[in-house]
């Protein structure tokens, strides 16, 4: 049906603004530019000029002559309402109405209709109308429909960006949460890294001077018996009375002379090799702590591995495990060495890990490349599911069963590769193995002490 113009009830407009004129831009928040603009669409033109020029007052209205025409004034500029008549020719109002839900869900649409039928209300409300209108319709009427359905409309676009933002900001504070958690971790390990460190010095220096003097002393016990072995020895050339040749003699072989002599030889012997042990273990835990080397120093990293791997006897002198070292010639790398000597022995007790009780290989490889040294460590174990390989590096993250492992071992690597200007990267295939592939610049920058800085 065509509504004409003598078909609206003409009302005087009062001198004073109305209500809908009376809201102004600034008193809705994110309003933008087009949040003021209304479509009308009709295929009256004496309808679409009634309409526009009384909601000129307040808005700025276009108008469209049928639903064609509507879409291409959409398709060029946006529009926050569209009032539309259901009868038109051609493309209809409701077949209008599902195009702009589908394709400009931000506009609203109020639907106008001459047919005063319940059903047809029912149908474009269920498609997404805002509202619905029937013919003759006051004017008034018609400015607080927009008006509500504006207000609306904006009540709904601000709601959606408050939770959008509500939404973004919980996802910030959980990144911070997540940051802040990794972090404390990060000086929990630190600070218990730095305890063993303390520990293993301390232990290592009240060691060193006893182990100094057992070493020391037992090379020059092994001459002494020596001399006093010849003293012995020329006693034995001496002609006694028979009597004291006889008691001497009862004597010597209670005692078990001859064999107190040669076993001495071989107690000093053992003795000095437990000994040697003793030092270099000393030696071993006070290069591992390295507690002297608090600031970056020129580090020798094929010596740090070696040091750490001394210390790791326990997985790689079981015999299930061929150890293959492949050391370059490699300069000096400006380091902190306590800190790398950390990743090592995370590296190398996760690579034994990985092959358990079964037989495996772990290899060392050291390469320098340009200004950066390159350290892989690969293992023959079980290696790690793709679904994993994203999340290996983030702290309390763990394949190990509960108790075996606490999740801060690689975490805590990749924290230290990363803050001295480096990176680790990791390559496995489950049931084939692992590579982890550090690269390490040759001259690393100091560490930040800025929190936010800090990544592991």
């Amino acid at each position: 049906m065509t509504t004409r113009e003598s078909d609206i009830i003409e009302v005087e407009r009062p001198p004073a603004m109305s209500a809908v004129s009376q809201i102004s831009s600034s008193d809705l928040p994110y309003v933008e530019a087009h949040d003021r603009r209304i479509l009308i669409v009709d295929d009256d033109e004496s309808v679409r000029k009634l309409f526009a020029d009384y909601l000129e007052q307040s808005y700025s209205c276009a108008t469209a002559a049928d639903a064609y025409d509507a879409l291409e004034r959409l398709s060029q500029e946006p529009f926050a309402l569209v009032l539309s008549d259901i009868q038109m020719p051609g493309l209809g109002g409701i077949e209008l109405l599902r195009k702009i839900i589908e394709r400009y869900p931000d506009t609203a649409v109020i639907m106008i209709s001459g047919v005063d039928r319940t059903q047809r209300v029912i149908d474009a409300i269920r498609v997404g109308a805002s509202d619905y209108l029937i013919k003759p319709c006051e004017l008034d009427v018609l400015a607080l429909c927009v008006e509500r359905t504006l207000e609306r409309r904006t009540l709904l676009r601000n709601a959606r960006r408050y939770k959008e933002a509500l939404e973004n900001q919980n996802a910030e504070l959980a990144r911070r949460g997540t940051e802040l958690e990794r972090l404390q971790a990060q000086i929990v390990h630190t600070e218990k890294m730095a305890s063993l460190g303390q520990l293993a010095a301390g232990v290592a220096h009240e060691l060193n001077n006893p182990a100094g003097f057992i070493y020391s002393n037992i090379a020059l016990l092994k001459g002494y018996i020596k001399r006093l072995e010849r003293c012995l020895n020329a006693f034995d050339d001496v002609a006694l009375p028979p009597a004291s040749a006889e008691r001497i003699r009862d004597m010597k072989t209670e005692m078990g002379y001859d064999d107190i002599l040669t076993d001495l030889d071989s107690i000093l012997s053992d003795c000095y090799i437990g000994a040697e042990r003793i030092r270099d273990i000393v030696q071993n835990l006070r290069l591992f702590s390295r507690l002297d080397e608090a600031e970056l120093k020129p580090v020798d990293l094929n010596e740090g591995i070696e040091a750490t791997l001394r210390l790791l006897s326990m997985y790689y002198k079981s015999g299930t495990i061929r150890l293959l070292r492949d050391y370059g010639e490699l300069p000096q790398v400006n380091c902190y060495a306590a800190q790398l000597n950390q990743v090592w022995m995370n590296l190398l007790v996760n690579a034994a890990q990985a092959i358990g009780e079964a037989e495996g290989e772990v290899r060392i490889k050291t390469r320098c490349e340009g200004a950066n040294v390159i350290v892989s460590i690969s293992d023959t174990g079980a290696g790690i599911e793709p679904e994993h390989l994203k999340n290996i590096f983030d702290p309390f993250f763990t394949t190990k069963a509960v108790g075996e492992g606490t999740g801060l071992g690689l975490s805590i690597s990749h924290g230290v590769i990363v803050r001295h200007g480096g990176a680790i990267v990791v390559d496995s295939t489950p049931a084939r193995g692992t590579t982890f592939t550090i690269t390490i610049p040759l001259d690393a920058k100091p560490i930040s002490t800025d929190v936010s800085e800090a990544r592991a």
